[in-house]
């Protein structure tokens, strides 16, 4: 049977992802093709991105300066693009850093990271760990007292905010919502059982947050929250953005719902003519190295759209033999 248009041009995207770095190689069978390849993701930590992130690594176990310093080249940053690379979860030099850090940056309030003259720790931050901690197979008692913070900042209108601890806050942030979210499914899909029950609650009252926002737009008056939440960005770092939460909501297993359809369609409108989709920002910082530039086709947002878009319902993506 002659193949479809729709078949060929999936047939070319796919070929074009698989031409990419190893990582993004391995994450299309996984994600797209439903393909075993385990010997890709064996690759990772030898050849391209995944090498290049662990040569930065310094004797001492940490990357940059410190933790956080300089921001995209610290030691959180980099094992958060390592983890999202799909790197395997048994690398011992990145489990010894973050052992490292569970050692010597745990505050009084539980979390890690303290920071001022109160010691407080960051929402975000301890969502962002959480999230990679966690899929490093880190022991659970040492995430107890993270998930006892991150709990106890739980804000009443269901989402996070990474002042409520600090200056104060009275509305939930979109970009601490969506950090905590992608920790706790972490925490769940590798089988943790401390206080996962409200965690799971946690989780629902924050997706329900996300969804009177209809995931970029104001509760109260409708209006687009923040323009930059509509430009796709890799890596997002700390940032809020609609295909960072839509990517979580196909990673978390979350089924459709109608208030998901606004950012579903501006999705859709930002493939390319040549049917991938760009690189439109850029978070400013020193970065180790670029994985892409701003602006030319992305590898990483192809992948993460595509698998989107098949979670809910797009034809599902094939080589044709």
């Amino acid at each position: 049977m002659k193949p479809s248009p729709t078949e060929l041009d999936d047939h070319e995207i796919i070929a074009w992802l698989l031409e990419g770095d190893v990582s993004i190689q391995y994450q299309v069978h996984r994600d797209l093709l439903a393909t075993d390849q385990s010997h890709l993701r064996e690759r990772i930590t030898t050849e391209g991105w995944g090498a290049r992130f662990l040569r930065y690594r310094k004797n001492e176990g940490h990357w940059g300066d410190r933790f956080y310093q300089p921001k995209w080249i610290s030691t959180h940053y980099t094992i958060l693009d390592l983890k999202n690379l799909a790197i395997s979860p048994t690398n011992d030099d990145i489990k010894q850093s973050i052992s490292q850090v569970i050692q010597q940056l745990k505050g009084p309030d539980g979390g890690i990271f303290p920071i001022g003259p109160e010691k407080k720790s960051d929402v975000c931050v301890n969502g962002m760990f959480l999230n990679y901690a966690a899929y490093f197979k880190t022991e659970e008692d040492d995430l107890k007292s993270i998930v006892d913070f991150l709990l106890s900042e739980h804000m009443k209108d269901g989402g996070f905010n990474c002042n409520s601890n600090t200056i104060g806050a009275v509305h939930s942030s979109m970009h601490s919502t969506i950090s905590v979210l992608e920790g706790i499914v972490e925490y769940a899909k590798n089988a943790y059982r401390y206080r996962l029950e409200e965690l799971q609650e946690a989780k629902d009252k924050s997706i329900e947050f996300l969804l009177q926002h209809r995931l970029f737009r104001s509760d109260r008056t409708g209006n687009v929250i923040d323009k930059k939440m509509l430009m796709l960005s890799y890596p997002s770092r700390w940032k809020y953005d609609i295909l960072r939460v839509l990517d979580y909501f196909q990673y978390a297993g979350i089924q459709y719902d109608p208030r998901m359809q606004g950012a579903l369609d501006i999705l859709k409108k930002k493939r390319r003519k040549d049917n991938k989709w760009p690189v439109q920002a850029k978070h400013p910082g020193q970065t180790h190295f670029d994985m892409e530039k701003t602006g030319g086709p992305s590898r990483w947002n192809t992948l993460r759209a595509m698998r989107v878009l098949k979670h809910f319902g797009e034809p599902k993506p094939k080589l044709i033999q």
